[in-house]
This record gives structure tokens, C-alpha cells and sequence, in this order.
């Protein structure tokens, strides 16, 4: 692999070259001009009288292509693609996208705030290893937080406000039967995002999600994937804590509670 990307497989990163599929193509230097409100050949910028200017384009194409390669790189973390331990140039994962390197780099430089990976100068972004101790660590912080939110909201919501949430729950029953960690990831984080907002509160959101999304990478040195019954388990907690709630079972919807966030291994 060039640009120093490591890949012990030698056959590249699965989800990244699936992604790469669904980025567009970086506009051509001929094109670019006219996506920064240039005016086509021959018109030189004047128009006819009553004809309203030529508004500026939104730059979406660039914060899209961004976009996708910062879900597939989170997607890559979650699945273990991305190698703990292990440096990879922005210039050698653009070559994979069809992108420039400035996207993946400024994906990278996401990731890098989300403590996801560390820049090494001169070489790239090293993936974060995280070991058994980080991930007890991060499930003690989200129960003290998430738990007592949970139980308020127990004696607070309504029991038609709970079975509102029973989709997201059946979502990720089923992304839980599909084996796909990166799938179940997502699912479990709508349901979790869902229950939170109920509070109200999207400080105290924001701030789990970035805690919840952590504690779903990979561990060095540990299980490399969790088993499909473990996704089942733990989707089958997300239906019986909202039974709980409907029924207004605030010891059992706090048993469930604290069960949710003791790491497995």
C-alpha cells in the first residue's frame, strides 16, 4: 500500500472501497470554476434586464463527499477495518475514495477530536488503541449519567410516549439479527439518542452520543468482534426496558438500566 497506509490483509479496507463506491466524483478542474458561481463560457457575467443575478451555488458537493467518507471511516473503526495501532495517510485513503486527500483529512481531523485517532506529523493519523480498562471506564460514565435520566423520565413520561420509541427498538432487534456490528452501532445509537431526548436536554445528548459512539470501537488485544447473540442480547434489553416503562416497572426499568451499560467480554 503507498502513502504508508498499513493493511495487514494486503487486500485494502473492505468498507472503504465499498464506500469509495458511493462517493461521487470530485469535480474536474473544468468544473470547479462554475461550482464557485463562474459564469459558463461566453456569457462573461452580464445578464438581461429583469433577469434576477445568478444566485451562489451551495457548497454542498465538498461537505457531502466529507460526509460520506467520515461515516465510512466511523463505520471502518467500529468493524475493526481500521487497524488499532496502525497509520494511515489521507493522501493513500483518498486513492481509495477517488478523492483528494483535503476530505479525508479533514474527516480524519473529526475522528481526531472524537479521540478516535492521534496525528502523527509527517505520516498521517494513528488509530486509537483502547484497551479493556477505557471501555469499563466509558460504561461507568454513561451509566452515571444515562441511568438517573432514564429513571426520571420513568416517573415523568407517559406510557404512549415510551411505545412511540418501540420502532427504533425492533430496528435494532433486526440490524442485531443482520451480524453487521457497523449496522447495529448506528441502530442502538438512534434508539439510545431517542430515549435521552426525551429529557430535553441536547447538551446532555450530544455529550452521551459522543460517549456511547467511543465506547463501541474495538478493543486491542480483546474480542475483535462481538458475537451476533451478543447483539441479540443486547437489543432484546432495549425491548424489555421499554416494557418497563410502558408498564411504569421503575425497579425493573432501573435493574435493565444499569445491566445496559456493564461491559461484556
Amino acid at each position: 500500500m503507498r502513502h504508508g497506509v498499513h493493511d495487514s490483509t494486503g487486500t485494502g479496507i473492505p468498507e472503504l472501497r465499498a464506500a469509495a463506491a458511493r462517493v461521487p466524483a470530485q469535480a474536474q478542474p473544468a468544473d470547479r470554476g462554475r461550482q464557485r458561481g463562474a459564469a459558463p463560457p461566453g456569457v462573461r457575467g452580464e445578464h438581461t434586464h429583469g433577469e434576477p443575478p445568478i444566485p451562489q451555488p451551495r457548497p454542498v458537493q465538498r461537505a457531502s463527499v466529507r460526509g460520506q467518507i467520515l461515516d465510512a471511516l466511523r463505520t471502518a473503526l467500529v468493524t475493526g477495518e481500521l487497524t488499532p495501532g496502525e497509520v494511515y495517510s489521507a493522501p493513500a485513503l483518498g486513492e481509495r475514495f477517488g478523492v483528494s486527500a483535503t476530505p479525508v483529512r479533514e474527516a480524519m481531523q473529526q475522528l481526531a477530536l472524537e479521540g478516535a485517532v492521534e496525528v502523527v506529523p509527517n505520516r498521517g493519523f494513528r488509530v486509537v488503541e483502547r484497551g479493556a480498562r477505557e471501555l469499563a471506564e466509558l460504561a461507568e460514565v454513561r451509566a452515571l449519567i444515562e441511568v438517573p435520566v432514564v429513571l426520571r423520565l420513568a416517573r415523568t413520561v407517559p406510557a404512549d410516549r415510551w411505545a412511540e420509541l418501540w420502532p427504533l427498538a425492533e430496528d435494532t432487534v433486526r440490524a442485531a439479527s443482520s451480524g453487521c456490528r457497523a449496522t447495529y452501532a448506528e441502530s442502538d445509537r438512534v434508539f439510545h439518542r431517542a430515549v435521552l431526548s426525551l429529557s430535553g436536554n441536547e447538551q446532555l445528548v450530544q455529550i452521551a452520543e459522543d460517549l456511547h459512539r467511543r465506547s463501541q470501537w474495538p478493543l486491542v488485544g480483546g474480542p475483535a468482534r462481538r458475537q451476533r447473540a451478543d447483539l441479540l442480547a443486547d437489543a432484546a434489553q432495549h425491548t424489555a426496558l421499554l416494557e418497563a416503562l410502558i408498564a411504569h416497572d421503575l425497579p425493573t426499568a432501573q435493574t435493565l438500566t444499569t445491566a445496559h451499560f456493564t461491559p461484556t467480554t
